[in-house]
C-alpha cells in the first residue's frame, strides 16, 4: 500500500514540476493562445475512459493536451481583462488550501479555516476604514460578489418600506430600482435576474 500510495502521490511532484516551468517561462511565453478551437476539441474529445490510469499520467496528459491553449493572464504583460497575477505566496497558499479540503462554512467543519477568515474580513475593513461591526463575505468571484452585495441591498431597501424579503417573498413587493453605469460588468445582469429583481430594474446613469 505504501509503494502504491507514494507512486500516486507522484502526481504532486509532477505538478509542482510543470506549475515552476510555467511561472519560469512566462514573460517568454505569448499572451493569446496558440492553437484553435478545432484543435482543442480534437485533442481533448474523447469517450469517457472505462479504465483508470495513474494519477501522474492524469496530470501530464492534462499539460499536454492543453498546451498553446492557455492565456498568459498571470503575466505582467497582460492588460486583457482584470484576472490573474497571483504572487507566488498566494499560489503556494492555493495549493496547501486545496490540499487540506477543508469546509470553512462553520466552526466545528474547520477551526483554523473559519478564524483565518475571519481575519482576513477584519483586516479587509481595517484597510478600507469600514467600522468593525460590518459584516462580510469572501465570494468564489465578481458573479456571487454581484450576488452577495445585491442581496443585501435588496433586502435593505425593501426593508424600509415595511416590506421582508425573508418571509413575504418578492411576489408583490415594491419595485427596486438599480443604478449602474454603461461600463457596469455583465455579471450585473445575471445578478439581477437570479435574484428576482430583474434587468429592467437597471437605471444607467
Amino acid at each position: 500500500m505504501d509503494a502504491d500510495r507514494n507512486l500516486e502521490l507522484q502526481a504532486l511532484d509532477a505538478a509542482a514540476q510543470y506549475a515552476k516551468d510555467w511561472l519560469s517561462g512566462l514573460e517568454e511565453r505569448p499572451l493569446a493562445s496558440t492553437v484553435d478551437l478545432v484543435t482543442l476539441r480534437s485533442r481533448l474529445e474523447r469517450p469517457l475512459p472505462t479504465v483508470g490510469c495513474s494519477s501522474e499520467s492524469v496530470v501530464q496528459e492534462l499539460v499536454e493536451l492543453t498546451e498553446g491553449g492557455l492565456l498568459g493572464s498571470a503575466s505582467g504583460r497582460f492588460f486583457a481583462w482584470v484576472i490573474g497575477g497571483a504572487v507566488p505566496s498566494a499560489l503556494a497558499a492555493d495549493w496547501l488550501v486545496a490540499t487540506w479540503d477543508q469546509n470553512a462554512a462553520l466552526f466545528d467543519c474547520s477551526p483554523a479555516a473559519a478564524v483565518v477568515e475571519e481575519v482576513a474580513g477584519d483586516w479587509l475593513k481595517d484597510l478600507l476604514e469600514l467600522p468593525p461591526s460590518a459584516s462580510f463575505a469572501l465570494t468564489t468571484g465578481c458573479q456571487l460578489a454581484h450576488m452577495t452585495g445585491l442581496a443585501a441591498a435588496r433586502y435593505r431597501v425593501l426593508e424600509r418600506t415595511g416590506w421582508c424579503v425573508a418571509n413575504d417573498g418578492l411576489f408583490g413587493a415594491p419595485p427596486i430600482r438599480v443604478l449602474v453605469n454603461e461600463q457596469k460588468h455583465g455579471s450585473v445582469d445575471k445578478a439581477l435576474r437570479y435574484l428576482g429583481i430583474g434587468s429592467r430594474s437597471m437605471q444607467v446613469l
